[in-house]
């Protein structure tokens, strides 16, 4: 099957003399999950983790993934024709070196122009100019052969009341308008799907797990228009947008606005997220005043009432993740389980919560050898029985009307070996060591994650992810610019934490076809005390979950760890008991037991 669509892209390619075609994996908002319409690379490849990049020249065919997918890839790619290139591994070539040696003088570089954003899409023209090539970005290659292709995802919008939001539509708008004229902008266009919804407090469902609305939006200083499909649109929302001064427009019309804006325009956006058609689509003379969507910052600092919120959707969702950790500990080995099946029935206990909206990703649950492969997600094919021994890592989150959840524990499901108990004990003091950081205003995830990698580390040991990412309030439970990472990636500058900032703390460990342990909580960033040496911050962690105990090697914590372990167990009985029966507040009890 594979072979055989290989072989009819690469006879479009060979009609037009394109000798390397570059499929990205991205929609035209360059959103981190896509829908079906958008699952190009995976319809090619039949790799189907969430990032990678599949590049196809006539004789050879390469997929490029970063470290959380290479188990997962090797896996999916057997049999393919597809060699995969483990990105960040020695002597792997990138994508722009491996295009360098296989672009020739005369050669053309293809790519649907709607999925590269502005940034890529120059250093592709620069990489295409310095080889004496060409670029051909006005078709989607893979449209022309996909047979039963979805239709764009088209679903309800709801709107938030301020009461979730703690800002109206028109507040954050007039906002957004006064940072376009400290810019000098006379427009904006925005058109990541998350920094849209967050702004016109609206919300809906055509990204799965990922509440946002397929749209783009325009901002001047006279109009704000939200090309978007009205037939998702419900009188009720129709009122809100006008109450807030939006006008409608259909989402297939905005390519033709853009080109009638007026000549020599000062037009701000972010080449990061804009696509490189929308750029070659503004009148020749615009004035691009490039740089970060203002709304990026904006939303990843959470207003008074967004973060009371997330306490509360932080609490609902402890209490089911806890019912389930009861259900799960005193019923393996005595009723039939399975990865499936386990997965299945922690969201059996989240839909019980009032105001659960969806999960705000698959759930990861991960039995034995499968735990070491970071984003692995169970198939009919794949999933393991659960036994009486072992660890499970389970990675799950949910969006309710209050916020946007996203957890990790591992479980000792019975017996685990010394070393096992000695990486989760590593694990478990970095994550512990993250959380209870304290540290000078000014400092970022950059200058933090050591303190999480650092008793792994010590060992020689490490992770491939990032020790953190932030989290949107009820949309992508990954959103930047927030982050714990100990790499600088080249172009990025760090982003300083701020109080209101959600950054998550889940750092790892995966032995390959043994098992894999990850502790995720998260934390928003708070002011700490101010004295001669500058503002001091620290974390609140909003996490209330018990980490399993019967993993943990009480011989490795220092006494400041065993504190820091007992005192954060304390507040997850205080917290979530009371939502509790007696029986299983005993479970609690135990399970939050001091060492």
């Amino acid at each position: 099957m594979y072979a055989e669509r290989l072989q009819k892209l690469r006879a479009e390619m060979k009609k037009r003399g394109i000798t390397c075609y570059l499929i990205p994996t991205a929609d035209f908002h360059e959103s981190e999950y896509v829908g079906d319409y958008f699952k190009a690379r995976e319809y090619i490849t039949g790799f189907t983790g969430s990032a990678g990049t599949a590049v196809v020249t006539p004789d050879e065919a390469g997929l490029w993934t970063d470290g959380r997918y290479f188990l997962q890839a090797e896996d999916q790619l057997k049999g393919h024709e597809f060699t995969l290139y483990r990105i960040g591994e020695e002597g792997v070539p990138t994508i722009p070196e491996f295009l360098r040696d296989h672009l020739s003088e005369g050669g053309v570089l293809g790519f649907d122009g709607r999925v590269i954003n502005l940034e890529y899409y120059e250093s592709l023209v620069s990489l295409a100019d310095a080889k004496g090539a060409g670029i051909a970005s006005g078709e989607d290659l893979t449209d022309l052969i996909w047979e039963d292709r979805p239709a764009l995802s088209c679903r309800p919008v709801f709107a938030l009341e301020e009461k979730y939001t703690g800002k109206s539509a028109a507040e954050k708008i007039g906002e957004l308008r006064g940072i376009m004229r400290e810019k000098g902008a006379k427009a904006h266009l925005l058109t990541s799907l998350p920094d849209i919804a967050w702004l016109l407090n609206l919300r809906g469902d055509d990204v799965a797990h990922s509440p946002v609305i397929l749209s783009y939006l325009a901002l001047s200083e006279s109009e704000c228009l939200w090309f978007v499909q009205e037939k998702a649109l419900s009188p009720a929302v129709r009122d809100a947008l006008a109450s807030a001064g939006v006008g409608v427009r259909p989402y297939g019309s905005f390519y033709d606005y853009i080109a009638s804006l007026p000549a020599g325009i000062p037009v701000l956006l972010d080449p990061g997220t804009v696509n490189s058609r929308i750029a070659s689509s503004l009148p020749k003379d615009a004035k691009l005043i490039r740089g970060k969507n203002p709304t990026a910052l904006l939303k990843a600092v959470k207003n008074p009432v967004e973060i009371e919120n997330t306490r509360r959707a932080h609490l609902k969702d402890a209490v089911a993740v806890t019912k389930f950790m009861i259900w799960l500990k005193n019923n393996v080995g005595k009723i039939p389980m399975t990865e499936i099946s386990a997965a299945d029935r922690l969201e059996a206990f989240r839909r019980e919560n009032e105001g659960f909206l969806e999960l705000s990703f698959s759930t990861i649950a991960g039995y034995g050898p499968h735990g070491a492969i970071i984003h692995y997600g169970a198939t009919p094919e794949s999933n393991l029985s659960l036994a009486p021994e072992g660890l499970l890592l389970v990675d799950s989150g949910a969006h309710y009307l209050e916020g946007t959840t996203d957890i990790t524990r591992t479980f000792a499901l019975g017996p685990v070996t010394g070393r096992m108990r000695r990486d989760f004990t590593l694990v478990l003091i970095g994550h512990l060591n993250l959380a209870s950081a304290r540290f000078l205003h000014g400092a970022g995830g950059y200058n933090l994650d050591v303190l999480a990698r650092l008793p792994l580390w010590e060992e020689g040991l490490d992770y491939k992810h990032g020790t953190g990412h932030g989290v949107g309030h009820i949309l992508s439970v990954h959103e930047g610019p927030n982050a714990f990472r100990w790499k600088s990636v080249p172009g990025k500058a760090e982003t300083v934490l701020e109080e209101g900032m959600i950054t998550s703390d889940e750092p790892g460990y995966y032995l390959e076809n043994e098992y894999g342990i990850r502790i995720e909580s998260e934390l928003l960033c708070r002011k700490a005390e101010k004295n001669e040496f500058g503002q001091f911050m620290r974390f609140e962690n909003l996490t209330y979950v018990p980490i399993d105990l019967d993993a943990v090697e009480p011989s490795l914590l220092s006494f400041r760890d065993k504190e820091r372990l007992n005192a954060y167990h304390a507040m997850v009985y205080e917290k979530v008991s009371p939502f509790l029966s007696d029986e299983e507040k005993g479970y609690l009890k135990h399970y939050t037991r001091a060492i």
